[in-house]
């Protein structure tokens, strides 16, 4: 609600709508909660029909998210040469279904030299900033991204990838509930003054039943290993948030986008999935055998 010089607020004008009534942690969960849960509607759908159907959401997702980064970064002066970046970005997320880790590294080599030689022609005026800043965006978006469609070419593809989603959402809804009733004691009060370590306990909590119960149950794995996947989820999904609230903190600006209500743009609700992705194709790719 606006306020007077003094802090008090201000009356709302006669027919003006009321403000969207905010949780304590500073969402607007009712639209946050309906946003969410049409995403996970769209999800399953996708991995129900056919996989190269979700390799579409993850295309989709990863496109949005690059754009928002290149609008952000634009704050500060940063011209991310779009063209290359999004070619190539594409290329790493198709050819990690199609041909694996090879086809990863190769397009991410690939699309560094292209960016350079797309930027070339500008001159050198912002030159290394804006390669780097590219090399970064591909590397953040796409490469990490490339790790969820790796669990999906798996013949359990499906269920490796709603056991990963789910652990990652375990945490940010255990943290959430915890942090919201809980919290006291700031995690990290210079980048994220929201997060509390009673909040980081209850995503743990949260984090290791979900991992237990969906490797036993969806990948006939074995329990200890939901428990790694449980906490090396929770661990990444903590830094990988306060790490993308780094960069807003750093470049001024609250959310990465507005696309959807209650949780702020597509980057915004990558940040966890993304830091998650590569441990949890790691734990799962090593420890549970793929089942038919």
């Amino acid at each position: 609600m606006p306020t007077t010089p003094a802090g008090d607020p201000e009356p709302l004008s006669p027919g003006a709508p009321a403000p969207a009534k905010k949780s304590r942690a500073g969402r607007d969960l009712p639209a946050a909660i309906a946003v969410g849960l049409g995403l996970g509607v769209v999800i399953i759908a996708s991995l129900a029909f056919a996989k190269v159907g979700f390799v579409g959401v993850v295309l989709v997702a990863g496109t949005v998210a690059v754009v928002e980064l290149g609008r952000a970064l634009s704050t500060n002066g940063t011209r991310l040469p779009m063209p290359p970046v999004l070619a190539g970005g594409a290329a790493i997320l198709a050819g990690a279904y199609v041909w694996e880790t090879d086809a990863v590294a190769i397009a991410f080599a690939l699309t560094v030299l292209v960016t350079m030689l797309w930027r070339l022609t500008q001159g050198a005026d912002g030159f290394v900033r804006d390669v780097s800043a590219a090399t970064f965006v591909v590397a953040y978006v796409p490469v990490l991204g490339s790790f969820i469609v790796l669990m999906l070419a798996a013949d359990d593809g499906a269920w490796r990838i709603i056991t990963f989603i789910l652990c990652t959402i375990a945490s940010d809804i255990g943290g959430y509930a915890s942090g919201a009733t809980l919290g006291r004691h700031a995690m990290a009060p210079t980048i994220s003054p929201k997060k509390s370590w009673e909040g980081f306990g209850g995503s743990m909590v949260a984090g290791v039943v979900v991992g237990v119960l969906t490797v036993v149950f969806f990948l006939d794995g074995r329990w200890w290993v939901g428990v790694v996947l449980g906490v090396a989820s929770v661990v990444l999904a903590t830094l990988g948030d306060l790490c993308e609230s780094l960069i807003k903190r750093d470049l001024g600006i609250k959310d990465m986008g507005d696309l959807l209500p209650g949780h702020g743009g597509i980057m915004d609700r990558l940040d966890s999935l993304l830091a998650v992705a590569p441990v949890a194709w790691l734990v799962l790719t090593l420890l549970v055998p793929v089942s038919t």
